[in-house]
């Protein structure tokens, strides 16, 4: 057993095996994942996890090198936020231009969260 860190081996599998700018989708529970790409499900109840859990536990896991969010989490104040005090700038794409890059990741994580526009794509960068 793990003694520290992300416990899920499946997420834990897919992290080591990045290499850099690919990609990874945190969802929320809505969002369809493509026929092809992998799904990590974590969610068990409505808003658990939520996508913000998520999202804080991936940041200290993995390089990110940059974030992709639908323009439309605007309307999600509080999830906006929290993304921008961790991430600063994002990179803001129309929420089916969004869909339609999760087809080229290597997993989409879902959560359990049930509030609208929830949804991240994270880019892997490189330690050095």
């Amino acid at each position: 057993m793990k003694r520290h860190g992300m416990l899920n081996s499946h997420l834990s599998k897919v992290l080591a095996d990045l290499g850099h700018t690919d990609t990874i989708v945190v969802a929320d529970a809505g969002l369809p994942v493509p026929e092809g790409v992998k799904k990590i499900d974590l969610s068990l109840k409505e808003g658990v996890p939520s996508f913000l859990d998520v999202v804080e536990v991936l940041k200290e896991e993995m390089v990110v090198e940059r974030v992709t969010v639908a323009e439309e989490m605007e309307q999600n104040p509080s999830i906006q936020n929290e993304m921008r005090e961790w991430f600063g700038e994002m990179d803001a794409l129309t929420h089916e231009a969004l869909k339609g890059q999760l087809k080229q990741a290597k997993a989409v994580v879902r959560t359990g969260e049930v509030s609208p526009y929830a949804n991240c794509i994270l880019h892997a960068g490189v330690t050095f």
